[in-house]
């Protein structure tokens, strides 16, 4: 078996973590279990491109047991749990392609290490699979079944893909199943992302003006998680009804030229390029703190940054100090990739538990009914949705009502009135 991990004596640490995240993952297990008896996916090879992380593992061993040929690679070069990636190699006998801090060149190997197992169906965090697949691989995309996305930024790309009638397969958008976005996004990037500064910087959050860029449901999570710790929220938009709910929940709002004067840290989540750019830097305080949880590295621009620095230190563990003419400094967070993964450990397991299940759940549909899908995106069907909605509340002892059946024919009909 082929692969490519940091060590593989970090396996025994990495199941210890991946045991400890599968506890909390009841409805992905409840999936598995059944994929187990059923081999849903028996003779289906799947690449899937994710962070590799312990609930990813969980994922990984999920479709396995469903009787898949799975291979892992990393959907971002710092995001990588070295332990995780050694265990899913030795004990659960899945190719891995993953080590933390990987250059580019690495990265793009490891992707096209993962589609030279020729897959019948990818799994992606970003859409770099399908993005080399239309692209250098575009010989192979006739030989796919079908996609999934786990992510906003990803799920943008393939939209502008099909409008341009340039798609090969079909995609399922995962992050856009309710059981998600509005649950992994909200709850599981606010919290990650404070988990993420606190683990680099160690800095107090009470206090403190944290500046928010995007009010979709991660930059809502981000600023209720911070706003819950004592912080005065700024939240700058483009979207005039996004940047009216961030006023109506409390929060000010304003353009980044202006927000970029008071704050102290910064955090885009907005799928953008180009959100916090030198401009804007020059007007930042002595120390303020640049982070960024958006998927890929162009929200922050770190080439402007470096370029006008007159020096370049570390000042902690996935902190770097750049240093300006006349002293001023700022400090960037994991280089501007994704601080919740690079400097923490991602999404806590029990949201990533609902987010998995829809992956697990979309690898399923797209076998089973690629023949009559088309070169579009495709949200998960509601049946699947309230499914794993369903099944998470049961997991956590929670019941609510059913219509009765004069309710669902008050709700069916049309000629009731005042």
């Amino acid at each position: 078996m082929k692969y490519d991990v940091k060590k593989m004596s970090l396996a025994r640490v990495g199941m210890q973590r991946i045991e400890w995240a599968e506890r909390q993952m009841d409805v992905l297990r409840s999936i598995r279990q059944r994929f187990e008896r059923q081999k849903p996916l028996k003779g289906v090879s799947i690449a899937c491109c994710l962070h590799v992380t312990t609930e990813t593992a969980v994922l990984a061993s999920t479709l396995k047991a469903g009787g898949a040929s799975v291979v892992l690679c990393a959907s971002n070069p710092l995001s990588t749990q070295d332990d995780t990636a050694a265990a899913v190699v030795k004990f659960f006998k899945i190719p891995v392609f993953a080590i933390k801090g990987e250059n580019r060149a690495t990265y793009y190997r490891h992707l096209n290490a993962v589609l030279d197992t020729k897959p019948r169906i990818t799994m992606d965090d970003g859409a770099d699979l399908v993005s080399l697949l239309h692209g250098e691989r575009s010989a192979q995309a006739p030989t796919v079944f079908g996609s999934t996305e786990e992510t906003t930024t990803g799920v943008i790309r393939l939209k502008s893909m099909e409008r341009d009638g340039v798609l090969k397969f079909p995609v399922i958008a995962v992050n856009d199943s309710k059981t998600k976005h509005f649950f992994d996004n909200h709850y599981g990037t606010g919290q990650s992302t404070i988990d993420g500064i606190l683990r680099a910087t160690n800095i107090l959050i009470a206090g403190k003006v944290v500046v928010v860029a995007g009010y979709g449901f991660c930059g809502r999570g981000v600023s209720k998680c911070a706003h819950g710790m004592g912080a005065r929220i700024i939240v700058t938009e483009v979207d005039p009804v996004c940047a009216l709910e961030a006023r109506m929940d409390g929060f000010e709002v304003m353009p980044m030229e202006d927000a970029a004067r008071l704050g102290d840290v910064f955090v885009t989540v907005t799928g953008n390029t180009s959100v916090i750019t030198m401009a804007h830097v020059r007007r930042m305080k002595h120390g303020a703190i640049i982070g960024n949880s958006g998927h890929f590295d162009v929200e922050i621009d770190m080439k402007a940054i470096r370029a006008e620095s007159v020096r370049h230190y570390t000042a902690r563990t996935n902190v770097e100090g750049y240093e300006f003419k006349g002293g001023r400094t700022v400090f960037v967070i994991a280089q501007g990739r994704l601080l919740n993964l690079a400097a923490a450990e991602g999404h806590p397991a029990s949201v990533m538990d609902m987010s998995f299940a829809n992956q697990a759940l979309a690898a399923e549909f797209v076998k089973k009914n690629h023949t009559t899908l088309t070169h579009k995106v495709y949200t998960l069907p509601k049946e699947l949705d309230d499914e794993i909605a369903a099944t998470k509340l049961r997991t956590m002892g929670i019941g609510i009502d059913v219509l009765t059946p004069k309710q669902k024919a008050y709700l069916s009909a049309w000629k009731e009135g005042t």
